[in-house]
């Protein structure tokens, strides 16, 4: 099998039926020529077993890189998964988030040298959520007039959030946009693996979902000279309606200490972990 151009991380913790929406989205890519590395971060037996069952008739080609359950490690096993990945070019997404049909070919076709694209996401109501289903993504659903129509009628509503990002512009025209900076969210963003390479990857001590998780790699990327480039109407996504989970965590201490460092590259990240990656 030919070495796919683009390889996609997802960060998933459970939560097979997410999963499977998510995946049934990447199905139907108008870009083909990628792979899906699964990044799990402890699921259950049950999510394992499921998610092997669909890996057997699915139409993609995927991995699955697995580490116990020891709380929240997602840093540590998005770096696990760069380093199983085959593509030269990576796009992370999160295993709550669903991608229309052009998420790939928009990522792919404006990526540059030494730039990170910065996509969004649409957030969607719990009410909105609730109909979705993997066969009718795989019809079309995130992109068609009436599931769109619904998703600002509930932004009139005050129950679905971001609207705007949902509307995709042609790549022709979102070239001509002034390019615009803004920082990484985790869930939607797309680089060049050697540049991730380049400040070793994810900082391994982030272990809680707050600041530091995506914050500290936009820094260290912008340090070690990198653009970050929104990626605006372009890469469209939409996050799966669920409550937040807050958890204690250490992370503003851990980034304060980066910020007052100045490193772009991290002593707690993919090359410390080559030997140890149970």
């Amino acid at each position: 099998m030919n070495v796919p151009s683009v390889s996609v991380i997802i960060a998933v913790y459970n939560k097979i039926d997410w999963l499977l929406l998510l995946l049934s989205g990447f199905e139907k890519q108008s870009f083909r020529d990628f792979e899906i590395v699964v990044a799990d971060d402890g699921s259950n037996k049950e999510f394992v077993h499921a998610l092997n069952e669909y890996i057997q008739t699915s139409p993609l080609r995927i991995q699955h890189v697995w580490h116990k359950d020891k709380g929240f490690r997602k840093t540590r096993i998005l770096n696990k998964a760069v380093l199983q990945s085959k593509g030269e070019y990576i796009i992370f997404i999160d295993g709550d988030c669903l991608p229309d049909r052009n998420f790939v070919a928009d990522h792919w076709y404006n990526r540059a040298p030494d730039t990170i694209l910065a996509g969004r996401r649409a957030n969607l109501s719990q009410k909105l959520t609730q109909t979705l289903s993997a066969e009718k993504i795989r019809n079309g659903l995130l992109e068609s007039t009436a599931f769109l129509r619904k998703v600002w009628v509930d932004s009139f509503r005050k129950i679905t959030n971001h609207a705007e990002k949902s509307v995709r512009l042609p790549r022709s025209i979102y070239r001509m946009l002034p390019a615009k900076s803004k920082g990484i969210l985790g869930c939607n963003f797309s680089l060049h693996k050697s540049d991730l390479l380049q400040i070793n990857g994810f900082d391994t001590r982030y272990e809680a979902p707050a600041t530091g998780e995506d914050t500290d790699i936009d820094l260290r990327l912008r340090w070690a000279g990198k653009k970050i480039r929104l990626l605006r109407f372009q890469a469209i996504q939409f996050h799966i309606y669920h409550t937040r989970l807050d958890r204690p965590n250490d992370n503003d201490r851990i980034f304060a200490e980066v910020m007052a460092q100045k490193k772009a590259v991290t002593s707690f990240g993919i090359r410390e972990m080559q030997n140890d990656l149970a």
